[in-house]
């Protein structure tokens, strides 16, 4: 049996935007929901709940990522991210004890483990929500169809402009500014 485990995915640079921290494109992830358990999510804005309502978590980073994808993974690698997520585990969030902390992020990459009964490279995106004090996380998986073209699935398309053409600006830092003002 093929072990599998989710990596953090970027199609783009989203993330870098929409989070506080960014996971890195291809740790090693897990839901990330034990972030969210001690405090009030109905408290959060902004970044804060740009992360809780999407947001895996690296466990090499503790960075969001709004996709992962199913991979192989060997048991050194699995090892590996149970170290780096024990590690978080004992130092920013008090685990009392190395074995302690290794339970915890074994559990966490339990449940990880678990969403990857799927193809490798299947793409898996959450949305996570707080309802009558349990927080709720629902996953749906993004695929090309089989034999399908696959042109149709892209998320931009280039095309090449006349150099007379006026050009179009964006001020992408303004329009952040304004996004991240309100929370």
């Amino acid at each position: 049996m093929t072990l599998k485990l989710p990596r953090t995915l970027r199609l783009d640079p989203s993330d870098t935007f929409v989070f506080a921290q960014a996971a890195e494109p291809g740790e090693w992830a897990v839901t990330g929901t034990f972030l969210f358990l001690d405090g009030d999510p109905s408290r959060l804005t902004g970044k804060a709940l740009t992360a809780f309502r999407s947001g895996f978590v690296g466990v090499r980073s503790l960075g969001f990522s709004t996709l992962v994808v199913v991979s192989e993974a060997s048991e050194a690698e699995r090892a590996q991210a149970e170290e780096h997520l024990a590690g978080h585990i004992r130092a920013r969030f008090g685990a009392p004890d190395w074995e302690a902390a290794r339970a915890a992020a074994r559990e966490e990459l339990d449940v990880a483990a678990s969403l990857c009964d799927l193809p490798v490279g299947s793409v898996v995106a959450m949305h996570r929500v707080e309802a009558d004090g349990a927080i709720r996380e629902d996953f749906r998986t993004l695929h090309h169809r089989p034999g399908g073209d696959r042109s149709h699935g892209r998320a931009f398309h280039f095309v090449e402009a006349d150099a007379d053409e006026p050009e179009e600006q964006a001020d992408l830092v303004g329009l952040l500014r304004d996004t991240t003002a309100g929370g």
